[in-house]
């Protein structure tokens, strides 16, 4: 039976080999707009590896519509670079398109040179906290011209199609919604009105390009803002923008100011693809649906099951580039999974850095990571199988070195699987068995539940040692801490300790956090009883809600500093946040623990000394570096490194990008 996957499909006259789509991401690589070389070999990594389409951007189209990490293709002076990256993705084997959008009033004023944001309507955003300037109607018209002006330079560079996006947040998404359009003349009021600059867009692109060169939407299924433009009137304009001749329709989800979690960890797989499903039922041309959607087997049904005709899978393939090879070639089992934590691609876009990647420390760094064979094969002892531990055996044994991968656990992934014990986080559980399979593939020795000993050492007489040893959690120097009630956060997550009714969790970062959110769902609806429930129509939807969080343990947090989840990434933290109190989870901040009894936990605050009534106490108040033979292998003379929390207390980025670095130094 053919793989739906792999079938080719036409994009107006434009033949795919696969439906595998790799969406517009801002990658942060451009320098002055001007395409790079990191850039080029970015893409060129993408396309290598199989995918059947790569959309680039999105390029900017005037002076208020981006900034200098964007691609430019406002002007032609971009597009020998713009060429050089079309013939780096189409000479790879894929084919090629560029996204081009215009920020609106998500422009920051100091991007534009301290020029004030445009929008059709002066409502200031929340992402940006700036108020926008209100288009005149030859401004719009200008904007529209620079659409079709961009495009045209798009087709010069040779790119295959172009792209708009229409969705998001962005220029042409504040026009179509009611929230931020407030016009009274024909760009505003009615849903005719809304659309008509998208429409006259898409009419001018037309005209600049020709009918031959396919044009493609990326728009919303839904903005998830309350009083948008929801579902069904976006439908509407699905169908005008096909009447209107558009050849491809690439759904999104949700505004950047949305507060519904859209590409994070807790988001589940194709969660969005109802989306796509109602937009291919109304219309003739190739729908393309997105969002976590991070393995072939769920690309496959969505696309068999005619919820889609293609798959976008942009951190997919940041993750791992040669995920189309290796679904074609029935290695689904080699795939690393995008975990959609978010800490390298967004999170670094935040911090005015370029796209990197946790499970992929060759992301956005193609060219300098390629790993030599060494000149000397060495024997390399890994003590620790983490994450940091598993990644610098895989690179150490790349380099051609004979490795072996020690553990006192009966089992590879270390704190990945307690980072992925609370609800929603599962994918880094998930990571751990992606990278334990790519240890397995490679044959790569493994000595399980045995804890490294100075005689283990001398038996194996290695020429390199890595230590990954990992941390262990601190106990704090608090009155009654070593009362049987008191439990450390990662017992509790590894389900090696139970708690009571009334848990009080010492300590509110990320792992407190976690916690927190792991002890308040116990007891609450899985999502398959709630399903049952609700299509049996057991129960009202607001009863429903309720037992989906409402749990059976009240928690609380107690925080020395003024803020939960500190060490969180900003793309995670907010939806954490809202989930903590969505289950009711009490924070007392600005307060210390100062005494542990039988039934309390003591605490000073701002107002004095209080009592909170506690069953179990949960410490989750950090950790420390655990490298119990460094002196030992010190004095043996061997060359050693230390890696991940061994090292130094970090994320699992750190972890994996610095075991990486240290195999493929050795």
């Amino acid at each position: 039976m053919n793989d739906p996957l792999f079938m080719p499909i036409k994009i107006k006259n434009l033949e795919i080999s696969n439906r595998i789509y790799l969406p517009a991401m801002h990658l942060n690589m451009a320098d002055n707009y001007n395409v790079t070389d990191r850039m080029i070999d970015f893409y060129a990594e993408r396309a290598k590896g199989g995918a059947g389409m790569i959309c680039v951007g999105y390029a900017t189209i005037d002076e208020y519509s981006g900034n200098v990490g964007n691609i430019g293709a406002h002007k032609d002076d971009y597009i020998e670079g713009l060429s050089r990256l079309a013939s780096a993705i189409n000479e790879n084997g894929s084919r090629s398109a560029v996204q081009l959008n215009h920020a609106g009033r998500y422009n920051f004023s100091f991007f534009i040179n301290g020029k004030q944001p445009v929008a059709p309507s002066p409502i200031a955003s929340k992402l940006t906290r700036e108020t926008p300037k209100e288009l005149s109607i030859s401004e719009i018209k200008e904007t529209i011209n620079s659409f079709a002006s961009a495009a045209q330079r798009v087709k010069k560079a040779g790119f295959d199609a172009v792209e708009v996006l229409a969705g998001t947040g962005y220029l042409i998404s504040e026009f179509l919604s009611p929230l931020t359009n407030k016009r009274n003349d024909e760009y505003g009021g009615s849903f005719e009105n809304r659309i008509r600059f998208a429409l006259e867009i898409v009419d001018a692109i037309k005209k600049a390009i020709g009918e031959d060169f396919p044009l493609m939407i990326r728009m919303n299924g839904n903005d998830l803002m309350p009083g948008g433009i929801g579902a069904k009137e976006l439908q509407k304009f699905a169908v005008t923008l096909e009447e209107k001749g558009v050849d491809a329709l690439c759904i999104n989800v949700g505004w950047h100011e949305a507060r519904v979690p859209q590409i994070i960890t807790n988001v589940p797989r194709g969660t969005y693809g109802y989306l796509s499903k109602e937009i291919k039922k109304i219309v003739n041309i190739p729908v393309i649906a997105s969002h976590r959607i991070n393995d072939p087997i769920i690309a496959r049904d969505m696309i068999s099951d005619e919820i889609c005709d293609m798959v976008a899978m942009g951190r997919s393939l940041i993750a791992d580039p040669y995920l189309p090879l290796k679904a074609k070639n029935n290695k689904d089992a080699e795939i690393i999974h995008c975990i959609a934590c978010a800490q390298g691609c967004f999170d670094n876009l935040f911090n005015l850095k370029a796209v990197e990647c946790l499970c992929n420390p060759r992301a956005g760094h193609e060219k300098e990571t390629i790993i030599d064979k060494a000149e000397k094969v060495k024997k390399v002892m890994v003590i620790g199988g983490g994450a940091a531990g598993m990644s610098s055996a895989l690179s150490a044994f790349e380099r051609g070195h004979d490795v072996v991968i020690y553990d006192k656990a009966d089992h590879l992934g270390g704190q990945l699987y307690i980072a992925g014990a609370p609800p929603g986080r599962e994918e880094f559980s998930e990571l751990a068995k992606d990278l334990s399979h790519q240890v397995a593939v490679k044959n790569i020795k493994i000595m399980l539940g045995q804890e490294v000993t100075e005689e283990i050492i001398d038996k194996e007489n290695p020429d390199a040692i890595i230590l990954a040893t990992g941390a262990v959690p601190i106990k704090p120097s608090i009155k009654g801490v070593d009362m049987p009630h008191v439990v450390q956060a990662w017992d509790v997550l590894e389900n090696k300790a139970y708690t009571g009714k009334n848990v009080v969790i010492i300590g509110a970062g990320a792992v407190g956090v976690e916690t927190a959110l792991f002890l308040a769902e116990k007891g609450t609806l899985s999502g398959e009883v709630l399903k049952f429930l609700f299509v049996n129509k057991v129960e009202s939807n607001e009863y429903l809600y309720e037992l989906a969080t409402k749990g059976t343990k009240a928690v609380v947090l107690v925080e020395m500093i003024d803020k939960a989840g500190k060490d969180i990434g900003r793309s995670t933290r907010w939806s954490m946040l809202q989930d903590m109190d969505r289950f009711g989870i009490q924070t007392i901040f600005m307060s210390k623990a100062i005494e542990i009894t039988e039934l309390s936990l003591k605490i000073e605050t701002q107002n004095g000394i209080k009592e909170i009534n506690a069953d179990t106490i949960v410490l989750a108040i950090g950790a420390k570096s655990y490298i119990p033979l460094k002196d030992y292998i010190e004095k043996k003379g061997i060359e050693y490194k230390i890696i991940g929390d061994a090292n130094k207390i970090g994320k699992a980025f750190d972890a994996i990008h610095q075991g990486f670095n240290a195999g493929r130094e050795i």
